[in-house]
């Protein structure tokens, strides 16, 4: 395990501003996703702390020790790509071990790690074979063998599964999860998914152009977003934004004001019976265009004083398009944000 600390790290690119002034600490053993969309600068950030990149300004810590000029090679640090970087001519085991003879194991230590890690990923099998002979979902098992085979305090990955179809995406990331709570190793996990995210994550730091927006357990993000941003990039689908008069129903002294906008989450909504607990409120009715069924439950599309909504119901449930239901909401689970700053104003 090892802490790391990055300080107002800043890093551009000619012109371009990518990082602007980063702090964040990441604590010992954790397992931290940097996520955000394309070109905020999370896989940057990432390849600063493994010497890929080279800092403009700030410092970058790790176990409280500045290695802004320490070569990659003696930081310690191992790396999972997206494009898994394997030697095409060297067989599975050979890739994995490359990392450990570079280092100076003896050649029986490699091959007891070796052998360990791949009963562990289940790639024991495949050690005589060369990438090319290995499915998209082997190749990736044989890069994270390769990072964790050197049993580094410290584990990047940087959008290790963007290549891989859906089904493995969700194996790997289960037995990424898996090998981090059997690991003693600090992880750092680059993607643009926020399933991903908030499905992996003890920690999500959520970036854009530049700057960290907030940093969270997956939960405080999903239920309590700092801004209109996080609150439409963490969650899928996005929260709904309303605006005008249904935000005036709202009991809140701030709704009353100009330019505030509603967040509901589209699981969040309720059909109004008639009875109104102590924290809800009506807001009018929705009237339903279309209906997607997701298996157990089923996504409305349709509109609430003329601006789209969507909900999710359960499939059990039976709506006609032009159906016009009443619509409540729990205000404990209901947002407002300032419709020209972003911020969340209930927070």
């Amino acid at each position: 395990m090892a802490t790391i600390e990055f300080s107002k790290c800043a890093k551009s690119f000619g012109s371009a501003n990518i990082l602007k002034g980063i702090d964040l600490e990441v604590a010992a053993g954790e397992f931290l996703v940097l996520v955000g969309p394309s070109g905020c600068g999370k896989s940057t950030l990432l390849r600063t702390l493994a010497g890929l990149e080279t800092l403009d300004a700030g410092e970058i810590k790790i176990d409280g020790k500045v290695i802004n000029n320490t070569e990659p090679q003696d930081r310690n640090i191992a790396m999972v790509f997206q494009s898994y970087a394997l030697y095409p001519h060297m067989t599975v085991e050979e890739n994995m071990g490359f990392g450990l003879k570079l280092q100076g194991l003896a050649s029986s230590e490699i091959s007891k790690r070796v052998k360990e890690i791949g009963d562990l990923l289940q790639i024991s099998p495949l050690l005589t074979r060369r990438p090319k002979e290995l499915s998209g979902g082997q190749r990736q098992r044989v890069a994270l063998g390769r990072a964790l085979a050197r049993q580094t305090p410290v584990i990047l990955f940087d959008e290790p599964l963007s290549n891989l179809d859906a089904h493995l995406r969700t194996q790997m990331r289960v037995e990424i999860k898996r090998l981090h709570q059997n690991s003693k190793s600090t992880m750092i996990y680059v993607t643009h998914d926020q399933m991903e995210a908030t499905t992996m994550g003890d920690r999500i730091a959520v970036l854009k152009d530049g700057v960290i927006e907030q940093v969270g357990t997956p939960t405080e993000i999903y239920h309590r977003p700092k801004n209109m941003f996080i609150a439409s990039f963490i969650g899928s689908p996005e929260m709904n934004f309303i605006e005008g008069k249904t935000v005036s129903k709202l009991p809140w002294p701030e709704a009353q004001k100009a330019d505030q906008v509603l967040g509901v989450r589209p699981e969040n909504f309720k059909i109004n019976n008639g009875s109104l607990g102590s924290q809800e409120v009506a807001l009018g009715d929705y009237t339903v265009e279309l209906s997607e069924n997701l298996g157990g439950q089923q996504m409305l599309h349709g509109h609430l004083d003329g601006q789209p909504i969507r909900m999710i119901t359960d499939s059990i449930d039976k709506f006609s398009t032009g159906q016009k239901l009443p619509l409540k909401i729990d205000l404990t689970k209901a947002h407002l944000f300032d419709k020209k700053t972003g911020e969340n104003q209930r927070l």
